[in-house]
This record gives C-alpha cells, sequence and structure tokens, in this order.
C-alpha cells in the first residue's frame, strides 16, 4: 500500500511535467532532437540512480521499510530506464537514417581522391587507358552504392547487408564485403580497359587475365570470407534459437563492433581477422595498382594466413556464449541474523554464472529478469550504488521469497533479460 501510495505521488508529479513540456512545447526547456533527447535522459536517469544510492528522494511512506523502498526505488527505475531506452531507440533510428547520407558522401569523398591519385601519378608518366578504366569503375561502383544508399536510407544506406539482426555491425559480413567491392572493382577495371583495346592481341591479353591461375589465392580467398559470412550467421542464428548463445539488441551500430563483443570488449578472434584480411585488402589494391590488367595475385603464403585467420575466427564464434546455470541457493543472511531456513519473506541469494548476457548491462535490460520460485514470477529488483548496480550481477542475483510460494520443495529458475532461462534448482521453503 505505501509503495503503490508513493506511486501515485511521483506518477502524478511526472504528468504534471510531461503535460507542462511535453509534446510541441516551445518553452525552451525541451530536448530538440533525439540525439539530445536521449542524452538528457541518460543525464537524468544517471543523477536519479545516484540520488536513490545515496538514500535521498525516497517518498516518507516507504522510507521506514527496507523491503517497501527496494521496491519502490526498483520500480522507478526501472520506469525511467525505460524512458532512457526508447529515448535510445529513437536516437539510433535517426542515426541510421544519417548513416545513409555519409557513407553517400565518403563513397564520393574516395572517388575524388582516386582521381587525385591518378592524376599525380600521371604527371610524367601520361595518362593511361588502366587509369580511365579505373576512375570509370570507380564511378560505376560508387554510383551502385550510392543507389544501394537511397533503397536502404532508413537502415544505414550502403551499410545495411553488413548490419547483422542485433542491430550491431557484422566483422564477418564486413570483411566479406570488403573483399567482394575489391574484386568487383578489379574486374571492372579489366572490362574498361577491354572496352578502350585496340588490338586483338591486348584484348586476348586482357581476358587472359581473368584466368583462374593468375587469380587462385584472390578467387580462393573471396569464396572463404563469403562462406564463412553465411556460416557464422547460420550459426549465431541456430545457438540463439537453441538458447546456448545470449544476443540483446543494440539501439545502434558501431564501428567498435567490428573488433568488439557485444559488451563491448575486444575479442582475439575479431580483431586478427579484421587486421589479417586488411593487410591482404592492401596488398591486393597494391598488385592491382601496380598490375590492373589482371586480377590481384594474391601469393599463396599470404593467402593462407587469411584462410588460418578466418578458421580462427569461426572456432572463436563456436567457442563463445554459453547457457546460463545456477550453481546455488541460499538464504541471504545480514550481520546480526541467526542462522534459520528459507521462509516465505526472506530474501534468497541465487549464485551462479551468466544471468547478465554481453550488451544487457543496461537499467532497462537488467529490470526484465525474473526468477521464477515455484509457479510464482519475481522480478529481479534494481539496487542501486554510485556508479551502478549491485543487484542483480553476472554471478549473483538476490530476491524475497514472495507469501504466495507454497511451503516445501520448490524449484528455482532465472529468465535473463535476453528471455534464455537456467537450470532449475530445488530448494526447501518452510512456514
Amino acid at each position: 500500500m505505501a509503495v503503490q501510495e508513493a506511486r501515485r505521488g511521483s506518477g502524478s508529479d511526472r504528468g504534471a511535467y510531461e503535460a507542462a513540456h511535453g509534446g510541441g512545447c516551445t518553452c525552451g526547456d525541451c530536448p530538440h532532437g533525439a540525439r539530445e533527447g536521449h542524452r538528457r535522459a541518460v543525464a537524468a536517469f544517471l543523477l536519479r540512480r545516484d540520488e536513490f544510492a545515496a538514500g535521498q528522494g525516497l517518498p516518507a511512506a516507504v522510507a521506514h521499510s527496507a523491503s517497501a523502498s527496494r521496491q519502490w526505488v526498483s520500480e522507478e527505475l526501472t520506469q525511467s530506464a525505460e524512458a532512457v531506452a526508447e529515448r535510445g531507440r529513437a536516437e539510433g533510428d535517426a542515426w541510421l537514417a544519417a548513416l545513409g547520407r555519409r557513407t553517400t558522401v565518403v563513397v564520393w569523398a574516395a572517388v575524388v581522391l582516386l582521381l587525385l591519385g591518378q592524376s599525380l601519378t600521371a604527371v610524367g608518366a601520361g595518362w593511361s587507358a588502366a587509369r580511365t578504366a579505373g576512375l570509370a569503375a570507380a564511378l560505376v561502383v560508387a554510383g551502385a552504392l550510392t543507389a544501394a544508399s537511397w533503397f536502404h536510407r532508413a537502415r544505414g544506406g550502403a551499410l545495411a547487408p553488413v548490419i547483422g539482426e542485433d542491430n550491431r555491425l557484422s566483422t564477418s559480413r564486413a570483411v566479406a564485403a570488403a573483399w567482394v567491392l575489391l574484386v568487383a572493382y578489379a574486374v571492372l577495371v579489366l572490362a574498361g580497359q577491354l572496352a578502350v583495346a585496340s588490338g586483338p592481341d591486348r584484348r586476348d591479353a586482357l581476358i587472359s587475365g581473368l584466368e583462374l591461375g593468375r587469380g587462385t589465392g584472390a578467387v580462393t580467398v573471396l569464396a572463404v570470407v563469403c562462406g564463412i559470412a553465411v556460416l557464422v550467421r547460420r550459426v549465431v542464428g541456430l545457438r540463439v534459437l537453441g538458447q546456448r548463445l545470449q544476443k540483446v539488441r543494440a539501439d545502434r551500430p558501431r564501428a567498435s563492433d567490428l573488433l568488439t563483443d557485444d559488451a563491448g570488449r575486444g575479442t582475439f578472434a575479431d580483431i586478427q581477422y579484421v587486421v589479417i584480411s586488411g593487410v591482404a585488402l592492401v596488398f591486393a589494391a597494391v598488385r592491382l595498382a601496380r598490375r590492373p590488367e589482371q586480377l590481384p595475385d594474391l601469393p599463396w603464403g599470404l593467402a593462407v594466413v587469411v584462410l588460418v585467420s578466418a578458421a580462427t575466427y569461426v572456432a572463436g564464434k563456436y567457442a563463445e556464449g554459453g547457457r546460463p546455470v545456477i550453481l546455488s541457493v541460499v538464504r541471504a543472511r545480514e550481520a546480526g541474523d541467526l542462522d534459520a531456513p528459507i521462509r516465505t519473506g526472506d530474501d534468497i541469494e541465487i549464485r551462479g554464472a551468466g544471468f547478465v548476457p554481453p550488451g544487457a548491462q543496461r537499467a532497462d535490460r537488467l529490470s526484465r529478469m525474473v526468477v521464477r520460485i515455484g509457479a510464482v514470477h519475481v522480478h529481479v529488483p534494481l539496487v542501486p550504488v554510485t556508479g551502478g548496480f549491485s543487484n542483480p550481477t553476472d554471478d549473483v542475483l538476490t530476491v524475497p521469497v514472495p507469501a504466495d510460494v507454497e511451503p516445501g520443495r520448490v524449484d528455482v529458475q532465472v529468465v535473463t533479460g535476453a528471455g534464455v532461462e537456467t537450470n532449475r534448482y530445488p530448494i526447501d521453503v518452510t512456514d
């Protein structure tokens, strides 16, 4: 009752604020733009969380009860976190829409740089048909990417194919897309030279530049990285459906996604795959610039290095993740409490691993965690501390045993923010 009364008062204050400053308010106090709105929402949430962590802002109706104040604080933070998450999704949508325009600008800037580079290198050596074909091929590729950016303007423009289902940049797709673009550009350069070739001998020489023997290394690497992009998508999808991998959707893709896991930590498998593939791409591009009359002849030594890197990446994808597990459940005991069995109304401490999946450290994700005690679903309370939350954590959860739990042997099971269920752990609840 006390918690409900306190929430009514808080809700009326919040409603009054929204009535005064919501919608089309022009008083100057409202955020303009999704990015500014998200920034203000995050700042307000962090301030509110730290105030609650310091014991400030509690209404008198719940201040006398530790359990009531904890519930009230948790529900207030949950509502604030949902508002922040909504602002974050709005910012992500706006950012994706702007990304299409930015990629188009970057693509055409690259074409201008190519023109400048060709003009500088032509000084003294003269302009050649290969330079014309290279510039024409760049214009064709840029035009295709611009068209793709327009058709996918709400999903990141030309980068839409390399954005995964979890709204993050996919490392495997990005590497495969880079190799596809390079090989396509090389073929277009050959086609441009073939179109302006004057003699049959020159045309035969250009056609022989497409023979498999001259580009075996590059073609092999292209086939492997494209196959890995498809394989990794299949593997991740099956592991998520089988609850062996926890995936949480991000607000928007970031460049760091290519080198990190869902939690933002750098991963060796992704880093080495991007670095080695990038080095091989640079080498292939230099070979194409030096010998534009054939496919880039990637040496087999470098090609094997890329294949080993790709195998390491796939092995890392198979090894990552894992199902959350409960190892033990004990009665939470404060200093001075007597040892006793678990009773209704007591707090229990659930110890295990994998309760907070990577990327789910935000309050709106933490608030979705649920503990099933028998047939009763208990939402895990958010307990704020300065700079974060002490509950829930990845290895320990603390929840109360509701009065609705029947005495006797019941099973405890955790449902994470990603919707994955742990094993069932039996406990005895006494009167």
